[in-house]
């Protein structure tokens, strides 16, 4: 029988290069899934999603069969509960999506999975590695303000005030990707890639 794909977790903090990291993945032909995405993409396109947000924050969360984001958003923003409630519906949809994808990729010999919310939606659990890639603050947060011009730097500190540290983060991690200014990054992805891809 053949050896199943491991499983790896990526995850960093807003700023960090995650998604950079995981297009450099990507080149060396590693399949990656897109946590964030997918979620974006599973509140439209899962009916049975869709049912279960409207029941916990009104019809007024869909606008002609679209995820109305902004009011989610103002439901949601500053009342940790709701926030929580819907992540407890968002969350299992796509750990059931990531599933029937890993499916599909029984070839290769590991998978990535990018996620922002990795250890807070608890996610990690269910993966052989977690890689967690760490950046200064000042560095993330002049990359936010480059990337996305319509975010204040008080939003931008607020968003990152929510995440767990990294120091916390490190706990959970088995490996790490310096992504400062002045990092190289070709080196650390040949060498995970070398780990991750020789069979157990």
């Amino acid at each position: 029988m053949p050896n199943k794909p491991r499983l790896i977790g990526i995850t960093g903090g807003i700023g960090t290069g995650k998604s950079l990291i995981c297009r450099m993945f990507a080149c060396l032909g590693v399949p990656v899934y897109d946590a964030d995405s997918r979620a974006k993409a599973l509140v439209n396109e899962s009916a049975q999603l869709q049912g279960s947000i409207m029941q916990l924050l009104g019809k007024e969360a869909y606008t002609d069969g679209q995820y109305n984001r902004s009011y989610v958003a103002r439901e949601v923003f500053g009342n940790p509960e709701k926030l929580s409630q819907l992540n407890a519906l968002i969350h299992p949809a796509v750990a059931e999506d990531f599933a029937s994808w890993v499916e599909k990729h029984q070839e290769a010999p590991y998978l990535l999975k990018e996620a922002a919310l990795l250890i807070e939606s608890g996610s990690y659990k269910g993966l052989d590695t977690v890689v967690l890639v760490e950046a200064p603050e000042k560095v993330r947060i002049e990359r936010v303000l480059m990337r996305d011009p319509q975010r204040s730097l008080q939003e931008v500190k607020d968003i990152m005030s929510r995440q767990i540290p990294e120091a916390e983060k490190r706990k959970w991690a088995q490996a790490r990707i310096q992504n400062g200014a002045d990092s190289l990054l070709i080196p650390q992805i040949l060498a995970l890639h070398e780990q991750f891809s020789q069979v157990s």
